[in-house]
């Protein structure tokens, strides 16, 4: 792993979405994709979960039965021949999802999304979907979440409608303009990336909160800031967090960044407030911030899905060069 190279991973990001868009407007990446099947099973760990948690959930609420589980579960959704078996790995190595993923082999019908052609996790797949990311030179899992989200979204948005919809083209729009959001965010770092990182640099880490639909976003934010600069960093859901994480407010110098877009933000910084807490919003404005981060398209919460995690990764990197 290596700081410079991460942060140049980083900015290489518009160009590699630009790719995905061509590639999304080329080809169905999911041509192969059963007409039959009674559920969907995502298997990932990290990223790859973080982000098949928000496809699940949106796929769920179209009326189709999916589900995200930890590889590593040792109890998950048993194989079989109407279930359709979604690996992730960015690396195409990772051993949970190899291991989750020999129960399905033969059994359910397997689909490998991996940034690695030719890795482990393809041996045996009955479809694989190339995440088009390019090689992340700085060992951490950036582009390839962002890549997998894009492609989870073209899928959730092609099922209810049958896979032959081939919402490709669609997504590559989307796509396109979340390449101009993370460019507009990358261009102007000078004006917003030290004081942010600044606002937030405290003794007791920094938490991030996302509504529901995207939490992906807070837990790969906390996930960067771990990995990176090796700092305290936790994610929660809006909802959630007054239930479970407004107590550190009360005992600790709590610094956070609020993904706006959930009905219970107001709930949330109504105890921020009151507590004198220090909160950086990105994407929205919510009475009580220190600070805000606003982008091109951010009224897209799709964008903002697609766009929202660069605040944190470029503060991540940040911290990890001075590291």
């Amino acid at each position: 792993m290596d700081a410079g190279l991460y942060r140049a991973d980083l900015e290489a990001k518009p160009e590699t979405l630009g790719a995905l868009a061509d590639h999304l407007e080329r080809r169905d990446p999911f041509d192969g994709w059963p007409e039959d099947f009674d559920r969907i099973v995502f298997l990932g760990m990290g990223s790859s979960r973080y982000a098949a948690g928000v496809a699940a959930q949106r796929l769920r609420a179209a009326g189709v039965d999916a589900v995200a589980e930890y590889a590593s579960a040792s109890l998950g959704t048993r194989p079989g021949p109407r279930t359709v078996a979604v690996a992730i790995s960015a690396t195409g190595g990772s051993r949970e999802t190899l291991d989750a993923l020999a129960r399905h082999t033969g059994e359910s019908f397997v689909v490998a999304m991996t940034n690695a052609p030719g890795s482990p996790v393809t041996k045996g797949a009955d479809l694989v979907v190339p995440m088009v990311a390019g090689e992340e030179r700085g060992g951490v899992a950036c582009r390839t979440f962002q890549h997998t989200l894009a492609l989870l979204l073209t899928l959730a948005a092609g099922l209810p409608r049958g896979i032959s919809a081939s919402p490709g083209k669609a997504v590559a729009g989307l796509v396109r303009r979340a390449a101009e959001a993370t460019a507009d965010l990358l261009d102007r770092r000078g004006e917003w990336l030290a004081d942010a990182a600044a606002l937030l640099d405290g003794p007791d880490g920094v938490y991030m909160i996302a509504p529901a639909g995207r939490l992906s976003s807070a837990e790969q934010s906390a996930l960067m800031v771990r990995e990176g600069p090796r700092r305290q960093a936790d994610a929660c859901e809006t909802g959630d967090w007054a239930h479970v994480d407004v107590y550190l407010t009360k005992t600790r110098d709590y610094r956070a960044i609020v993904f706006p877009g959930s009905p219970y933000d107001e709930q949330a910084m109504d105890w921020i407030r009151q507590r004198g807490s220090t909160v950086l919003t990105v994407g929205g404005e919510l009475a009580g911030q220190a600070g805000s981060i606003r982008y091109r398209h951010d009224d897209d919460p799709d964008v903002a899905l697609l766009t929202e995690t660069l605040v944190a990764e470029l503060i991540a990197a940040e911290w990890w060069a001075r590291a």
